[in-house]
């Protein structure tokens, strides 16, 4: 027999930032038991996997951005993303971050998959796509963006994750999801 669901009997607002929110929750556990828990609230994101040429070639092009992550002490791979804005639908937010990232822009978006980030501390979901008919353009990178974009062949881009030169997970759920299940099928 299943326990039921936890219960949120209370929570604190710890911290009220920009991007992120803290709250405090006092929860009664499925056995239970009265537990308080951190919990980062997230408006989600969305990643995009774009594919620049044919996506049933041998070996696809895949859009890569290199970026400087503060809190992965440097630059890393990844593929194009960033948080929901109020209101905006998560495709709406792909083909947002796609162009503002990569300066590209996509006829289709093909959904691939929703993953929680990190769901031992935070409700962010993270909605993974594919894109393809891809036409290059200018970037409107941010004033606190620090992006290098760059395409890859997806043989390649495989060979980083393996090599560990792509660490960021959201970019290795969706380059792996859309390798597997939506390319060269």
């Amino acid at each position: 027999m299943e326990s039921p669901p936890p219960q949120t009997r209370r929570t604190e607002r710890a911290y009220d930032g920009r991007i992120v929110k803290v709250d405090v929750d006092t929860i009664r556990a499925p056995d239970g038991s009265t537990l308080e828990l951190e919990i980062v609230r997230h408006p989600g994101a969305s990643a995009v996997v774009a594919i620049v040429d044919d996506p049933e070639a041998d070996d696809p092009t895949v859009l890569l951005i290199r970026q400087f992550r503060h809190a992965a002490d440097g630059v890393i791979w990844e593929v194009p993303a960033g948080v929901l804005d109020p209101g905006e639908t998560p495709e709406a937010c792909a083909r947002r971050e796609l162009t503002e990232e990569t300066g590209a822009t996509a006829d289709h978006f093909e959904h691939l998959s929703t993953v929680f980030t990190t769901p031992g501390f935070t409700d962010e979901r993270i909605h993974l796509f594919l894109a393809t008919d891809v036409t290059p353009g200018e970037p409107q990178h941010a004033h606190d963006e620090f992006i290098q974009v760059e395409a890859r062949p997806l043989s390649k881009v495989l060979e980083m994750i393996r090599d560990a030169e792509i660490v960021d997970a959201k970019s290795i759920v969706a380059l792996l999801f859309a390798a597997g299940y939506r390319l060269n099928r």
